[in-house]
């Protein structure tokens, strides 16, 4: 495999983000290949008399002029199956603000948790060896506000009593924010309600017990602490209020917002226009003229064939982005071809379809349809979706039922099912197989327990728990 054809499969797999930081990379090491913006336009001989492209983001038409139009899907409605990973549901990011808020308004608080620490352990302790002990603790301290490491390694390591570290450890755990440096949830909590004098022992016994409240078992959870049922919702009440996570506000992670690829929207005689997102295809050209120039000026062999391999170098990368763009353009038109009906109807229409169906009928290799859909997005009337997500596996229908469904079809199904169930009823697995069973759907008990399990639902018994509590 020639290098050229490792960059060319290394460009067709990247995603926008990856695409940009390697066409950055290529402009500061190849000085034949620049920027196609307006001032390189003018300085290129072939394309010196061509007016200036638009900043705007290109089309790529598919028989039809019109431009994008992201308002046309203000009143379609939205499939949305929940807990799904393979489903992106993140919406594509506005440039306005609504509340016209600039960027300074909206900038994080710059001091970490660590730091917000520190400063309160140069007030607060004075003792310069608990100051030692208290910024080793601190330096423990994860981004939810705990420490989880082991205290008696870090006692050993110090030299210290663990006694001593403990004593530090419970002054640390009067710092802002409340229930920072707790070395478990229950004392987070605790160390929350003993600043508001609700620790009480009847609350201590329900902290020692939190897996009976995460399981539902209230009326165990009731002897446990010995109060009646109002005083346990109550309790349970002040335990929602509190913060399980005191260290979060201070986390600083950014959040990448997924840009679309491909847009996809109706056309008014009722077929698809397929674009390609240019925003995300950065465009490079090769200056010819800087190329011709140099080399009239050059009569050393060694830079003459340093500069004809940074041509060909720029010309190939040019090419490999032209095709990047045209292979994706035409896998996302043939993958709309044939998930018609979702597009037009939702979920429960989703064809199964492999890799090697598009394959088929773009003549592209599998393994390119691979790499062309992973982790490229798709934004449509019904949202914006991986396009991985249009590959699904086949469930047959029951005999003699027709076309065989997606196996996104019946996650969708048990999620309306179960959506629907009502407390006096909770359905077992086993029902959900009969009634995918009365829509022509033939699965096994243990593929509607996998499905419903990646769906994030808990078996009915626990389902039944926390309906119960909700009341």
């Amino acid at each position: 495999m020639t290098q050229a054809l490792q960059q060319s499969i290394k460009l067709l797999q990247c995603n926008a983000l990856e695409l940009r930081e390697f066409i950055e990379a290529e402009l500061e090491k190849n000085p034949l290949l620049q920027a196609e913006e307006g001032e390189i336009k003018e300085s290129t001989a072939e394309d010196a008399d061509t007016p200036k492209e638009s900043d705007e983001p290109r089309e790529t038409d598919f028989g039809d002029d019109q431009s994008f139009d992201a308002g046309s899907f203000d009143d379609t409605e939205t499939d949305y199956i929940r807990g799904d990973s393979s489903l992106a549901t993140r919406s594509s990011v506005a440039s306005g603000d609504e509340d016209g808020l600039g960027i300074d308004d909206n900038a994080s608080p710059e001091i970490s948790l660590r730091e917000h620490l520190l400063n309160q352990l140069q007030i607060d302790i004075t003792d310069p060896m608990e100051r030692m002990i208290g910024a080793h603790l601190i330096d423990l301290v994860d981004d939810a506000g705990y420490i989880t490491q082991n205290l008696g390694q870090l006692a050993s390591a110090l030299d210290v009593e663990q006694a001593e570290l403990e004593r530090v450890l419970a002054k640390l755990q009067g710092f802002d924010p409340t229930g920072v440096c707790a070395r478990n949830l229950s004392e987070c909590l605790a160390i929350q309600l003993r600043e508001k004098n609700h620790l009480d022992p009847a609350m201590e016994c329900l902290l020692q017990h939190l897996h009976l409240l995460g399981d539902g078992k209230f009326d165990e959870l009731q002897k446990k602490c010995g109060v009646d049922r109002d005083d346990l919702k109550e309790m349970i009440g002040e335990i929602k209020a509190l913060n399980p996570k005191p260290g979060s506000r201070f986390e600083h992670e950014i959040v990448q917002h997924m840009e679309p690829d491909i847009f996809v929207r109706r056309l008014p005689d009722g077929n698809w226009h397929v674009e390609l997102n240019m925003g995300n295809f950065p465009r490079v050209m090769v200056n010819k003229r800087y190329y011709k120039k140099v080399t009239a000026e050059t009569k050393n062999q060694q830079d003459k064939k340093y500069l004809s391999e940074q041509l060909m170098s720029a010309n190939w990368l040019v090419r490999a982005l032209e095709q990047r763009a045209e292979t994706m353009l035409k896998v996302g038109s043939e993958l709309v071809k044939q998930q018609d009906a979702f597009f037009r109807l939702g979920v429960r229409y989703l064809k199964p379809m492999t890799l090697k169906d598009i394959a088929a009928a773009t003549d592209y290799h599998e393994s390119t349809i691979s790499r062309v859909t992973s982790g490229k997005y798709l934004l449509c009337p019904r949202g914006t979706f991986e396009l991985k997500y249009f590959f699904t596996s086949a469930l047959q229908r029951s005999i003699g039922g027709g076309d065989d469904v997606s196996s996104m079809a019946v996650k969708n199904y048990i999620s309306e099912f179960i959506s629907k169930e009502s407390i006096e009823h909770i359905l077992s697995d086993d029902e959900i197989v009969a009634m995918l069973k009365d829509r022509n759907i033939t699965v096994a008990r243990r593929t509607v327990a996998k499905y419903r399990e990646a769906l994030d639902i808990p078996a009915s018994p626990k389902r039944k728990r926390l309906k119960c509590n909700s009341l």
